[in-house]
């Protein structure tokens, strides 16, 4: 087979990260695999493997008649039989699947709002469905939701995996204390509370002041990011609350913590909580979305109620004053990614599925 991963841009995001994910784990697996990224380049970059044929379309616009030139040319010198398209990309894939129609089309759907899919529309991708061979869904809301809305019969769930970096890139050292770190992966949106976080650090600080939070993720020039920033202010949590950004060593700073934490008000099916896996630490998140088929049990990690500071603070609190328990809940939740959300696993799932689409399409 000869695949091409296509996303929007290579910033660090769950959907980007994924992309880079499937196109390294089949570059040396099939005939060719590619990755294409259409509006922006990022951080990812840096981790993509040597054996994929990558290109940046330098998309300025939905029509942008250079970047469909563009990736038209790639499909053809590279004899691309198959586009994965990831979220949004979808669209400049069916366009060129209109001037070479052998190609095939699958599409990835990561959207991460999937407590309220029922107010999801989207027309565009409705007709843009027709073209499609298949769809691959992040969880199981999602699968339902394509199958009753989208015009494609071959939809199938996969949950996101994640690959063991295989060097460690530039870090540098996180503010605070060793031993007494606290991490939360998660660009700053709304969607991502960190309210409850930094409300609960408030609260965690009063009875433990050596902890502090670091908090990982893009910062965007927005009101909730500014109104973040200040709250941190207010409370006087300046020297125990920091914001990174987005980076390009994750596993590398998770290293360098106690706890992990997610305070999501909705998710799919985080990775960061797969990244808090492989890296054995014990974790806190709410229950959104598919994070308890990743913390299945007391025995994974802690699941609190969305939105509940007491609730928050009192798992924190616990983590913190029980070391033992963390080591236990790190390493249970450590061999349950590596079972569950396996590159190898997923990914001969993946192939066979595809295998099977083609063959019933020729």
């Amino acid at each position: 087979m000869r695949i091409v991963q296509i996303i929007d841009s290579l910033e660090v995001g769950g959907a980007e990260r994924m992309a880079v994910n499937y196109a390294n784990s089949l570059a040396g697996k099939i005939e060719f695999s590619g990755l294409i990224a259409t509006r922006n380049e990022g951080l990812l970059l840096d981790h993509l493997n040597e054996k994929v044929t990558y290109s940046f379309l330098k998309k300025k616009s939905a029509l942008d008649l250079g970047a469909i030139l563009r990736l038209r040319n790639y499909i053809k010198r590279n004899k691309v039989e198959l586009i994965h398209a990831h979220s949004s990309s979808f669209f400049i894939g069916v366009v060129v699947k209109l001037i070479i129609p052998k190609v095939k089309i699958i599409w990835h759907d990561h959207y991460g709002i999937s407590q309220n899919l029922s107010a999801r529309k989207n027309l565009i991708l409705k007709l843009s469905s027709f073209f499609f061979l298949g769809i691959i869904s992040v969880n199981q809301p999602l699968k339902k939701w394509a199958q009753n809305y989208l015009n494609c019969q071959n939809v199938i769930y996969f949950p996101n995996f994640i690959i063991e970096p295989e060097a460690s890139l530039s870090t540098f050292k996180l503010e605070g204390k060793d031993g007494e770190r606290i991490i939360c992966v998660a660009n700053l949106r709304p969607q991502k509370n960190h309210e409850l976080l930094i409300n609960g650090a408030k609260e965690i600080h009063e009875k433990f002041p050596d902890w502090t939070f670091h908090l990982i993720g893009k910062k965007f020039n927005d009101s909730y990011s500014a109104n973040l920033f200040d709250q941190v202010k207010d409370k006087g949590l300046s020297k125990n609350v920091f914001f990174y950004g987005a980076v390009n060593n994750v596993q590398d700073l998770l290293k360098q913590c106690e706890i992990a934490v997610l305070t999501s008000f909705s998710e799919g099916l985080p990775l960061a909580v797969l990244e808090y896996g492989l890296a054995s630490l014990p974790v806190v998140a709410t229950n959104v979305g598919e994070i308890s088929k990743v913390i299945p049990s007391p025995n994974e990690g802690l699941i609190i109620d969305s939105n509940n500071l007491s609730q928050f603070v009192d798992s924190v609190q616990k983590l913190i004053e029980e070391q033992g328990v963390r080591k236990l809940l790190g390493k249970n939740l450590n061999c349950f990614v590596n079972q569950n959300f396996s590159e190898k696993s997923i990914l001969q799932e993946y192939i066979t599925w595809l295998q099977s689409l083609i063959t019933f399409a020729e």
